[in-house]
């Protein structure tokens, strides 16, 4: 039953790949952002203050957005198309995460970490990914880790499938296999798989 799942997550995985690579391939034009080029981002956004719920003008409100996003942060994000976007925010870590089953564990000399995404589509068109195909955590050392299939004990996956109407949300863990020795340092999230042009980073150590 295990090996029938884990397949039939990898077949979705590649099928959502190839078909973000698609929209390119088709449609150049519907993919010009407008951006010239990729671009890495790690500015969060500002957090609403206690005075724009209760009606006090507020009081140094810029000054309370840090400069780098961290844990708890969320920063806006755009893909390939017009109206495509999310408020993507890294919610928790869990390293070491632990499996929730027996029959997935981490290789040899090897530990699970897990981060909870939250996402939301901010946008004006349906958003439809894979997430975990588009994140990757990155040690000290700069050694770049991609998603893996494991469910924790931390909470539920993020689904693998994810469908969001306009103003639609998602929240879930995604799982990185990396060296038990490894420092973790950042984590990034991009929309279409990782094929867009924009990749939000959050600083984690």
């Amino acid at each position: 039953m295990y090996h029938r799942t884990r397949i039939r997550r990898t077949r979705i995985r590649l099928v959502a790949t190839v078909a973000a690579a698609g929209i390119c391939a088709l449609g150049l034009t519907a993919c010009d952002s407008g951006d010239s080029g990729d671009t890495v981002t790690d500015k969060p956004k500002a957090k609403a203050s206690a005075g724009a719920t209760t009606g006090e003008k507020p009081a140094a409100e810029k000054s309370a957005t840090p400069d780098v996003a961290k844990v708890g942060d969320t920063i806006a994000l755009k893909g390939l198309e017009d109206g495509n976007k999310l408020d993507v925010t890294v919610v928790k870590i869990a390293d070491p995460a632990k499996s929730s089953d027996e029959f997935t564990t981490p290789g040899s000399g090897k530990r699970f970490v897990g981060v909870q995404f939250k996402l939301v589509n901010t946008g004006t068109a349906a958003y439809s990914d894979s997430p975990a195909n588009g994140a990757k955590i990155t040690d000290v050392d700069g050694q770049q880790f991609d998603s893996t299939f494991a469910d924790i004990t931390a909470g539920p996956s993020m689904s693998s499938a994810v469908r969001l109407k306009p103003g639609g949300k998602a929240l879930g863990w995604i799982v990185f296999e990396v060296p038990k020795a490894s420092k973790t340092d950042t984590v990034q999230f991009a929309m279409n798989s990782g094929m867009a042009n924009q990749t939000g980073e959050w600083k984690l150590s």
